[in-house]
């Protein structure tokens, strides 16, 4: 059931091999289900609802069969899923009203501190979890009030008709118009993965990216200069990327990896670049005065389950937090995950701390960047 929402992502070119695929991941929903049935029967039955938000398209698609409908299947509580395009401005509006709504959103590393210190969620119960997700998922993905629920990457991902020969590798590469000629895409609105792209194209050290200095900015859009005039077009939503890739209106671009992934998996003709990726995660809490914080205290332990979370990369191309879950996954697909120890080698991860931290004038580092970012793009 969905309380609001808006269009998702369309895909072309199903054929019979991603039809195929589609049917193997429909027949895979059950076996996850049955596998984990009898502990969340035991720990986890109950009755009602829990409301929680997501981000639409395919990626709620994948939440609700592999994840939300095996839970009900399991439990008898229903969810409710709620869809827009970012929780944090609306829990801070239903704080503001003195009416929370919803049990359960994703919050990124970028406002998490704020809304913490601000009391906004309540402690996880740790105790409804297994043992396994427990030693499965790292600690600073298990937060007192927070829990990862994704990794994700933006990475480089490229059209394979584009470049029969082969296609760019890295951002030096994707800078290099007259090696790889092509479309570029970039992401419109944030600008650290343009910025860490920007930088490593002009031979900053994966190490030295972190922390984003004003002499490194200033590189950064020199070097954004270059490839200003190659952008085809400024994506706004995750889907456009890998759409505008198979309608080839890109030759390349910056894009998500989970919805490459999923574009991959249906068949498009996309292969992904992981070398200077930017890699970073979101976390689930549970909102603090929400009507059902029992049940959303049961999903949250149910979906961080292994082979639970497994099929959550399976459904929506993101890996979540829990590293037994690659031992869950189709060779095909642990291969498109950036959990995947080979892909996570070559990514560099969000200093989150430093983009939240306030700068002498008391504006946040990711607000100044995002004002440079807005002035650069208009010019």
């Amino acid at each position: 059931m969905t309380k609001n929402g808006r269009n998702g992502d369309s895909h072309s070119g199903m054929n019979r091999r991603s039809l195929l695929q589609s049917a193997a991941a429909l027949m895979s929903v059950p076996l996850i289900a049955k596998a984990t049935a009898a502990w969340a029967q035991e720990k986890l039955a109950g009755e009602g609802e829990v409301i929680a938000f997501s981000w639409g398209g395919s990626y709620t698609d994948g939440l609700r069969k592999y994840v939300y409908e095996p839970f009900t299947e399991a439990t008898g509580i229903k969810v409710v899923d709620v869809i827009a395009d970012e929780a944090e401005p609306q829990i801070t509006a239903m704080k503001q009203a003195g009416r929370i709504d919803w049990d359960l959103a994703h919050i990124t590393t970028r406002f998490y501190p704020e809304m913490h210190e601000a009391g906004m969620f309540v402690p996880i119960d740790y105790s409804l979890w297994d043992q396994e997700a427990i030693d499965g998922t790292p600690q600073n993905f298990r937060l007192e009030d927070a829990v990862g629920i994704i990794q994700f990457a933006y990475v480089l991902g490229y059209d394979q008709r584009a470049f029969p020969q082969g296609g760019p590798q890295n951002w030096v590469d994707f800078w290099d118009v007259e090696k790889f000629p092509g479309a570029r895409g970039l992401e419109a609105n944030d600008a650290r993965h343009n910025i860490v792209a920007a930088l490593v194209a002009d031979g900053v050290a994966p190490k030295d990216v972190w922390p984003l200095t004003d002499d490194k900015l200033d590189r950064a859009f020199k070097k954004l200069d270059e490839i200003k005039p190659y952008v085809a077009k400024w994506w706004v939503a995750g889907g456009e990327a890998p759409q505008l890739l198979i309608n080839q209106e890109y030759a390349m671009t910056l894009a998500p990896d989970g919805r490459l992934a999923t574009a991959i998996q249906r068949n498009a003709p996309i292969e992904i670049a992981w070398e200077g990726g930017y890699v970073n995660h979101v976390y689930q809490s549970i909102l603090n005065g929400g009507p059902n914080p029992m049940n959303a205290q049961k999903l949250l332990a149910f979906m961080n389950r292994a082979q639970i979370s497994a099929g959550f990369t399976q459904g929506t191309g993101y890996p979540g937090p829990n590293a037994n879950a690659l031992k869950y996954l189709p060779t095909e697909v642990a291969a498109l995950s950036n959990a995947n120890p080979e892909n996570a080698s070559k990514l560099i991860r969000e200093d989150s701390s430093w983009l939240a931290a306030k700068r002498p004038d008391g504006k946040s580092n990711i607000d100044y960047i995002a004002e440079r970012w807005l002035a650069w793009r208009t010019q």
